[in-house]
Protein backbone atom coordinates (compact mmCIF):
# COMPACT_ATOMS: atom_id res chain seq x y z
CA UNK A 1 0.00 0.00 0.00
CA UNK A 2 1.50 3.72 -1.01
CA UNK A 3 1.64 5.99 0.87
CA UNK A 4 -1.72 7.77 -1.02
CA UNK A 5 -3.84 5.26 0.09
CA UNK A 6 -2.58 4.95 3.24
CA UNK A 7 -3.42 8.56 3.60
CA UNK A 8 -7.31 8.48 1.92
CA UNK A 9 -7.36 5.33 4.15
CA UNK A 10 -6.70 7.43 7.38
CA UNK A 11 -9.16 10.03 6.29
CA UNK A 12 -12.09 7.71 6.09
CA UNK A 13 -11.23 5.53 9.23
CA UNK A 14 -11.45 9.23 11.11
CA UNK A 15 -14.12 10.97 9.50
CA UNK A 16 -16.34 7.28 10.06
CA UNK A 17 -15.28 7.88 13.65
CA UNK A 18 -15.94 11.42 13.92
CA UNK A 19 -19.64 10.29 12.22
CA UNK A 20 -20.59 7.54 14.49
CA UNK A 21 -21.12 9.38 17.45
CA UNK A 22 -23.95 11.30 15.51
CA UNK A 23 -25.80 8.43 14.47
CA UNK A 24 -25.62 5.83 17.04
CA UNK A 25 -27.41 4.48 19.68
CA UNK A 26 -25.99 4.82 23.91
CA UNK A 27 -25.47 0.91 23.50
CA UNK A 28 -23.29 1.33 20.60
CA UNK A 29 -21.56 4.09 21.29
CA UNK A 30 -20.10 2.50 24.54
CA UNK A 31 -19.29 -0.26 22.23
CA UNK A 32 -17.41 2.23 20.08
CA UNK A 33 -15.71 3.25 22.39
CA UNK A 34 -14.75 0.02 23.73
CA UNK A 35 -13.46 -0.36 20.41
CA UNK A 36 -10.88 2.82 20.54
CA UNK A 37 -9.55 2.03 24.16
CA UNK A 38 -8.47 -2.01 23.21
CA UNK A 39 -7.37 0.07 19.76
CA UNK A 40 -5.02 1.63 21.66
CA UNK A 41 -3.94 -0.89 24.12
CA UNK A 42 -3.72 -3.24 21.43
CA UNK A 43 -1.29 -0.61 19.33
CA UNK A 44 0.63 -0.23 22.79
CA UNK A 45 1.02 -3.83 22.50
CA UNK A 46 2.42 -4.71 18.75
CA UNK A 47 4.82 -2.16 19.94
CA UNK A 48 6.37 -4.56 22.22
CA UNK A 49 5.55 -7.60 19.70
CA UNK A 50 5.25 -6.36 16.53
CA UNK A 51 7.83 -3.94 16.38
CA UNK A 52 10.78 -4.96 18.95
CA UNK A 53 9.27 -8.67 18.41
CA UNK A 54 9.03 -9.73 21.80
CA UNK A 55 6.80 -11.97 23.13
CA UNK A 56 4.93 -10.17 26.08
CA UNK A 57 1.54 -11.60 27.17
CA UNK A 58 0.75 -9.90 30.06
CA UNK A 59 0.52 -6.44 28.75
CA UNK A 60 -2.85 -6.10 30.53
CA UNK A 61 -0.84 -5.35 33.75
CA UNK A 62 0.41 -2.16 31.82
CA UNK A 63 -3.42 -1.05 31.31
CA UNK A 64 -4.54 -2.15 34.62
CA UNK A 65 -1.98 0.07 36.38
CA UNK A 66 -3.18 3.00 34.86
CA UNK A 67 -6.59 2.28 35.25
CA UNK A 68 -5.76 1.48 38.96
CA UNK A 69 -3.44 4.83 39.44
CA UNK A 70 -6.51 6.71 38.24
CA UNK A 71 -9.10 4.99 40.56
CA UNK A 72 -6.83 4.73 43.65
CA UNK A 73 -5.86 8.52 43.34
CA UNK A 74 -9.55 9.93 42.61
CA UNK A 75 -11.37 7.76 44.96
CA UNK A 76 -8.84 7.46 47.86
CA UNK A 77 -6.72 10.56 47.76
CA UNK A 78 -9.67 12.96 45.93
CA UNK A 79 -7.35 14.07 43.18
CA UNK A 80 -8.90 14.98 40.05
CA UNK A 81 -8.83 12.62 36.88
CA UNK A 82 -7.17 14.72 34.94
CA UNK A 83 -4.12 15.20 37.31
CA UNK A 84 -3.88 11.77 37.65
CA UNK A 85 -3.13 10.93 34.03
CA UNK A 86 0.69 11.56 34.37
CA UNK A 87 0.82 9.18 37.19
CA UNK A 88 -1.23 6.45 35.05
CA UNK A 89 1.18 7.39 32.41
CA UNK A 90 4.76 7.07 34.22
CA UNK A 91 4.13 4.62 36.79
CA UNK A 92 3.64 1.77 34.13
CA UNK A 93 6.47 2.69 32.05
CA UNK A 94 8.56 2.29 34.98
CA UNK A 95 7.15 -0.40 35.92
CA UNK A 96 7.34 -1.94 32.26
CA UNK A 97 11.21 -0.94 32.37
CA UNK A 98 12.21 -2.55 35.98
CA UNK A 99 10.06 -5.53 35.29
CA UNK A 100 12.24 -5.50 31.70
CA UNK A 101 15.08 -5.23 32.73
CA UNK A 102 16.27 -8.49 34.75
CA UNK A 103 13.95 -10.56 31.62
CA UNK A 104 14.94 -8.74 28.11
CA UNK A 105 17.57 -11.46 27.74
CA UNK A 106 14.92 -14.02 27.58
CA UNK A 107 13.77 -15.14 23.78
CA UNK A 108 10.01 -16.83 22.77
CA UNK A 109 8.51 -18.92 25.17
CA UNK A 110 10.75 -18.01 28.20
CA UNK A 111 10.10 -14.21 28.07
CA UNK A 112 6.23 -15.20 27.39
CA UNK A 113 5.87 -17.61 30.34
CA UNK A 114 7.05 -14.91 32.58
CA UNK A 115 5.15 -11.82 31.38
CA UNK A 116 2.37 -14.69 32.12
CA UNK A 117 3.54 -14.68 35.40
CA UNK A 118 3.86 -11.34 35.80
CA UNK A 119 0.44 -10.43 34.86
CA UNK A 120 -1.08 -13.01 37.19
CA UNK A 121 0.93 -11.44 39.97
CA UNK A 122 -0.30 -7.99 39.53
CA UNK A 123 -4.17 -9.87 39.42
CA UNK A 124 -3.75 -11.36 42.70
CA UNK A 125 -2.74 -8.31 44.19
CA UNK A 126 -5.68 -6.54 43.25
CA UNK A 127 -7.67 -9.06 44.27
CA UNK A 128 -5.96 -9.09 47.91
CA UNK A 129 -6.68 -6.10 48.09
CA UNK A 130 -3.08 -4.28 48.89
CA UNK A 131 -2.76 -1.56 51.76
CA UNK A 132 -6.67 -1.52 51.38
CA UNK A 133 -7.12 0.49 48.26
CA UNK A 134 -7.58 -1.79 45.58
CA UNK A 135 -10.77 -3.30 46.31
CA UNK A 136 -10.46 -6.35 46.40
CA UNK A 137 -11.97 -8.80 44.11
CA UNK A 138 -14.74 -6.48 43.74
CA UNK A 139 -12.50 -3.82 42.08
CA UNK A 140 -13.33 0.26 42.99
CA UNK A 141 -16.44 2.13 41.85
CA UNK A 142 -17.49 6.20 41.83
CA UNK A 143 -14.60 7.53 39.44
CA UNK A 144 -14.93 10.74 39.11
CA UNK A 145 -15.04 12.33 35.62
CA UNK A 146 -12.10 14.24 34.01
CA UNK A 147 -12.99 18.46 34.02
CA UNK A 148 -11.39 20.81 31.58
CA UNK A 149 -11.61 24.07 31.06
CA UNK A 150 -14.26 23.64 33.39
CA UNK A 151 -16.07 20.94 31.22
CA UNK A 152 -16.75 17.60 32.49
CA UNK A 153 -16.49 14.54 30.84
CA UNK A 154 -19.95 13.12 32.19
CA UNK A 155 -21.86 11.96 28.96
CA UNK A 156 -21.19 9.06 26.94
CA UNK A 157 -20.55 10.73 23.58
CA UNK A 158 -17.81 13.37 25.24
CA UNK A 159 -15.70 10.22 27.32
CA UNK A 160 -15.63 9.08 23.11
CA UNK A 161 -14.46 11.78 21.71
CA UNK A 162 -11.61 11.77 24.90
CA UNK A 163 -10.96 8.37 23.23
CA UNK A 164 -10.83 9.62 19.79
CA UNK A 165 -8.27 12.47 20.80
CA UNK A 166 -6.17 9.50 22.75
CA UNK A 167 -6.48 7.36 19.54
CA UNK A 168 -5.12 10.05 16.88
CA UNK A 169 -2.23 10.74 19.94
CA UNK A 170 -1.19 7.02 19.54
CA UNK A 171 -1.41 7.30 15.62
CA UNK A 172 0.65 10.53 15.40
CA UNK A 173 3.30 8.66 17.79
CA UNK A 174 3.52 5.56 15.94
CA UNK A 175 4.12 7.55 13.38
CA UNK A 176 7.26 9.13 14.18
CA UNK A 177 8.33 6.21 15.54
CA UNK A 178 7.94 4.61 12.19
CA UNK A 179 9.87 7.12 10.13
CA UNK A 180 12.52 8.11 13.08
CA UNK A 181 16.11 6.44 14.01
CA UNK A 182 14.32 4.03 16.58
CA UNK A 183 11.84 2.99 14.51
CA UNK A 184 14.67 1.39 12.18
CA UNK A 185 16.61 -0.22 15.17
CA UNK A 186 13.29 -1.66 16.21
CA UNK A 187 12.80 -3.03 12.94
CA UNK A 188 16.66 -4.21 12.47
CA UNK A 189 16.30 -5.85 16.29
CA UNK A 190 12.98 -8.23 15.44
CA UNK A 191 14.47 -9.37 11.95
CA UNK A 192 17.99 -10.25 14.11
CA UNK A 193 18.95 -9.33 17.17
CA UNK A 194 22.66 -10.56 16.69
CA UNK A 195 23.07 -8.97 13.27
CA UNK A 196 21.60 -5.56 15.01
CA UNK A 197 24.42 -5.72 17.45
CA UNK A 198 27.00 -6.43 15.25
CA UNK A 199 26.11 -3.39 13.22
CA UNK A 200 26.43 -1.16 16.44
CA UNK A 201 22.54 -1.34 17.59
CA UNK A 202 22.14 -1.19 21.63
CA UNK A 203 19.41 -4.10 22.13
CA UNK A 204 19.31 -3.97 25.07
CA UNK A 205 18.26 -0.66 25.37
CA UNK A 206 16.25 -0.18 22.34
CA UNK A 207 13.89 -3.42 23.73
CA UNK A 208 13.48 -1.45 27.41
CA UNK A 209 12.22 1.58 25.10
CA UNK A 210 9.93 -0.52 23.79
CA UNK A 211 8.71 -1.95 26.79
CA UNK A 212 8.42 1.48 28.50
CA UNK A 213 6.70 3.03 25.38
CA UNK A 214 4.11 0.35 24.93
CA UNK A 215 3.73 0.03 28.68
CA UNK A 216 2.97 4.06 28.97
CA UNK A 217 0.54 4.40 26.09
CA UNK A 218 -1.26 1.21 27.68
CA UNK A 219 -1.39 2.78 30.94
CA UNK A 220 -2.92 5.50 29.45
CA UNK A 221 -5.82 3.75 27.77
CA UNK A 222 -6.12 2.55 31.14
CA UNK A 223 -7.27 5.78 32.29
CA UNK A 224 -10.28 6.23 29.52
CA UNK A 225 -11.25 2.66 30.64
CA UNK A 226 -11.84 3.97 34.28
CA UNK A 227 -13.26 7.26 33.14
CA UNK A 228 -15.85 5.62 30.80
CA UNK A 229 -17.07 2.61 33.19
CA UNK A 230 -16.52 4.81 36.70
CA UNK A 231 -15.08 1.54 38.02
CA UNK A 232 -12.35 -0.76 37.32
CA UNK A 233 -12.11 -4.84 38.28
CA UNK A 234 -9.33 -7.09 38.38
CA UNK A 235 -11.29 -9.62 35.84
CA UNK A 236 -10.56 -6.52 33.69
CA UNK A 237 -6.78 -6.84 33.82
CA UNK A 238 -6.36 -10.62 33.80
CA UNK A 239 -4.32 -12.79 31.88
CA UNK A 240 -7.07 -13.59 29.67
CA UNK A 241 -7.42 -10.34 28.38
CA UNK A 242 -3.30 -10.24 27.95
CA UNK A 243 -4.04 -13.14 25.40
CA UNK A 244 -6.62 -11.25 23.32
CA UNK A 245 -4.13 -8.60 23.18
CA UNK A 246 -1.49 -10.63 22.20
CA UNK A 247 -3.88 -12.61 19.62
CA UNK A 248 -4.76 -9.03 18.19
CA UNK A 249 -1.54 -8.40 16.89
CA UNK A 250 -0.87 -11.71 15.33
CA UNK A 251 -3.87 -12.50 14.23
CA UNK A 252 -4.75 -8.29 12.49
CA UNK A 253 -0.80 -8.59 11.76
CA UNK A 254 2.34 -7.41 12.90
CA UNK A 255 3.67 -4.29 12.37
CA UNK A 256 0.48 -3.17 10.27
CA UNK A 257 -1.75 -0.32 11.81
CA UNK A 258 -4.85 -1.65 9.79
CA UNK A 259 -4.29 -4.85 10.57
CA UNK A 260 -4.17 -4.13 14.62
CA UNK A 261 -7.20 -1.98 14.01
CA UNK A 262 -9.18 -5.17 12.21
CA UNK A 263 -8.28 -7.30 14.58
CA UNK A 264 -9.57 -5.31 17.19
CA UNK A 265 -12.65 -5.02 15.79
CA UNK A 266 -12.61 -9.26 15.76
CA UNK A 267 -12.39 -9.14 18.85
CA UNK A 268 -14.35 -7.07 20.54
CA UNK A 269 -17.17 -5.51 18.08
CA UNK A 270 -18.29 -8.59 16.33
CA UNK A 271 -19.05 -10.60 19.63
CA UNK A 272 -21.57 -7.77 20.08
CA UNK A 273 -22.69 -7.98 17.18
CA UNK A 274 -23.30 -11.57 17.55
CA UNK A 275 -24.92 -11.68 21.09
CA UNK A 276 -27.72 -13.65 20.74
CA UNK A 277 -24.98 -16.51 19.77
CA UNK A 278 -24.12 -16.72 23.43
CA UNK A 279 -21.03 -18.48 24.05
CA UNK A 280 -21.51 -20.33 20.52
CA UNK A 281 -19.81 -17.32 19.41
CA UNK A 282 -16.64 -17.72 20.69
CA UNK A 283 -16.25 -21.32 19.12
CA UNK A 284 -16.91 -19.83 15.44
CA UNK A 285 -13.94 -16.89 16.35
CA UNK A 286 -11.46 -20.06 17.83
CA UNK A 287 -12.06 -21.64 14.30
CA UNK A 288 -11.83 -18.54 12.41
CA UNK A 289 -8.85 -17.74 13.98
CA UNK A 290 -7.09 -21.10 13.50
CA UNK A 291 -8.12 -21.06 9.47
CA UNK A 292 -6.66 -17.21 9.29
CA UNK A 293 -3.03 -18.52 11.31
CA UNK A 294 -3.57 -21.68 8.13
CA UNK A 295 -4.23 -19.41 5.67
CA UNK A 296 -2.96 -16.23 6.39
CA UNK A 297 -0.04 -16.75 8.96
CA UNK A 298 1.07 -13.10 7.57
CA UNK A 299 -1.96 -11.73 9.84
CA UNK A 300 -5.49 -10.76 7.86
CA UNK A 301 -3.86 -7.37 7.15
CA UNK A 302 0.14 -7.55 7.27
CA UNK A 303 2.25 -5.01 7.00
CA UNK A 304 4.37 -4.66 3.71
CA UNK A 305 7.68 -4.83 2.66
CA UNK A 306 8.24 -7.23 5.75
CA UNK A 307 7.82 -5.02 8.78
CA UNK A 308 9.08 -2.01 7.58
CA UNK A 309 7.71 0.70 5.65
CA UNK A 310 9.47 1.36 2.16
CA UNK A 311 10.41 5.23 2.07
CA UNK A 312 12.43 4.04 5.55
CA UNK A 313 14.32 1.27 3.22
CA UNK A 314 17.62 3.81 2.58
CA UNK A 315 21.13 2.85 1.44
Amino acid sequence: MNDKKTLVGFFVFTAFLLIYPFVADSRWLAVGTTFIIYSIVALSQDIVLGRAGMFNMGHALFFGLGAYSTAILNTVFNVPVLWTIPVAIVLPMVVGVLLAAPIIHLRGDYLLVTTIGFNIVFEQVLKNNLFGITGGPNGIFGIGAPEIFGFQFFSQQSIYFLSFFVLMLTFFIIRNLETCKIGRALHYLNEDSLAAECVGINTRFYRLYSFGLGAALAGLAGVLFAVQYAAVSPEAFSFIQSVLFFTIVIVGGPSSIPGILLGTFVMFVLPEIFRQFATARYFVFGIAMILTMILRPRGIWPAKFGRIPKYMIKD
